[in-house]
């Protein structure tokens, strides 16, 4: 890893290297706070957990072939190398800014209440077609998971989509110093963190500290439909570039059609530009997402074929609107996280489905003093869509369920407490042929409602 001595990690993380004169001057090969992926030459970060201290897994790495680690005390009798640092956690921070600041490529910086995950796949999809591109795996992208994606960047790549997440006053500040994105894209800004965030208006101060470390030559391309981000006019002398759906935006989109769950497909104009795309995912959402990534193509050199065969390739991921066929059901597995947004634009797409529509859908978390009101929110919305069955789980979404019966005395709707007693029941609540929405926030253990149904 380029410049990542044991002398030089010591020196970003404000730690003291014990060991041999001689291997201070070594470079790592890897990094990471797993023990079970330790491999020859590499640098082992334990990390103190509510459950484990990763601490006591240092022996056993460095018989195991890891150059060094890090300690946040002294290893009495070591013959190994190690840097004492006061905190491991901060210490993976600083070591991953500054092995960031050493390979001098670009960084895309991704945000926003939702759609953050796809947006970062699509943007990824359209670059890798002229770069060599490192994107955000799953869910690592808090102040762990940003420099454990850092340290999987080589000095092969060429561009680096980092996906940002938080949900505290701050945090967005200390994500920016790591990755000092030259672009920053924010997809919306929803009610979800509000337990921490207050209102909106928190979320829109709190994500925007993405700008933060930005330099004078970065760019800024914000969701030009969503209400608050269109009062972000100029941050430092950057304007932003919005993309959006009418054409007073700088990349918009019109003759959207949806393609049931197929997919969607529109004309994307960029300037004098224009091309027609099939996005391979359901859902108007994507229009924004695949919009998002035109921008970005854009700004980096990308020409509107290049771009459309980026947003064409895209596939769908375990949790996110991933769609599974059995013989008996389609079940479209968005079970990874929700708010009221993503909630509502999942239910828009289930009703793109064939057979019976039926929603199966829990508790939200992290909503704030708001948590009843937007959980009877989904559930007037919910009775508002052409969909046939509504399942709703937890106690929060009792509220959900009792609105949806009163917006639509006709549709069909259950409510359970508890996980236990759906997944009990699901033989009874699902027929063949139904197209199934799964969607709750993590916390709620949905992908067991998943296995379950693609075992009926």
């Amino acid at each position: 890893m380029k410049n990542l001595t044991l002398q030089n990690i010591a020196a970003a993380c404000k730690g003291k290297y014990i060991g041999p004169a001689d291997a201070a001057l070594m470079e790592v090969s890897s990094i990471t706070t797993d023990s079970r992926k330790i491999e020859k030459n590499a640098l082992f970060i334990p990390i103190v957990g509510e459950r484990v201290d990763a601490h006591r897994f240092i022996p056993d790495v460095m018989q195991r072939g890891a150059l060094a680690c890090l300690s946040e005390r002294a290893l009495e009798d070591a013959d190994y190398p190690y840097i004492l640092v006061q905190s491991s956690l901060q210490a993976i921070k600083d070591i991953a800014e500054f092995y960031l600041s050493q390979l001098s490529l670009p960084v895309v910086g991704i945000t926003g209440s939702v759609g953050k995950t796809s947006t970062k796949e699509v943007i990824a999809a359209v670059l890798g077609q002229k770069y060599h591109t490192l994107k955000t795996n799953g869910n690592f992208n808090n102040e762990l998971g940003l420099p454990l994606t850092i340290f999987r960047l080589r000095e092969e790549h060429e561009i680096a989509v980092l996906e940002m997440g938080i949900n505290h006053f701050g945090e967005m500040t200390r994500l920016a110093k790591i990755a000092r994105p030259d672009t920053c894209v924010i997809t919306n800004i929803g009610t979800c963190h509000l337990e921490n965030l207050g209102d909106r208006d928190g979320v829109l101060k709190a994500k925007t500290e993405i700008f933060t470390f930005l330099k004078e030559d970065a760019h800024i391309v914000l969701n030009g439909e969503d209400d608050k981000l269109a009062t972000v006019k100029e941050y430092r002398g950057i304007k932003p570039i919005f993309f959006g759906m009418t054409s007073d935006k700088d990349v918009y989109a019109d003759h959207i059609e949806s393609l049931g769950l197929k997919g969607m497909k529109c004309q994307i104009h960029m300037g004098e530009e224009a091309f027609e795309v099939h996005i391979p995912m359901p859902g108007r959402h994507m229009v924004f997402n695949a919009l998002a990534g035109a921008a970005v193509g854009r700004l980096y050199g990308l020409d509107a074929q290049q771009i459309k065969r980026g947003i064409e390739s895209l596939e769908s991921m375990s949790g996110r609107f991933h769609m599974i066929e059995t013989d008996k059901f389609l079940i479209v597995d968005d079970c990874y996280n929700a708010n009221p947004m993503s909630m509502k634009a999942s239910l828009d797409v289930l009703q793109d489905g064939s057979g019976r529509r039926v929603a199966i859908l829990g508790d939200m978390g992290e909503l704030g003093e708001r948590e009843a009101e937007l959980h009877e929110e989904v559930g007037a919305y919910a009775g508002g869509c052409k969909i046939n069955k509504l399942i709703c789980v937890g106690p929060l979404s009792r509220r959900m369920a009792e609105r949806a019966r009163k917006e639509n005395p006709e549709l069909e709707v259950t409510h359970a407490d508890g996980l236990e007693c759906v997944l009990r029941e699901l033989p009874e609540l699902v027929h063949r042929g139904d197209t199934i929405l799964v969607k709750a926030s993590h916390f709620m253990h949905f992908e067991k409602v998943v296995e379950e149904l693609k075992s009926l």
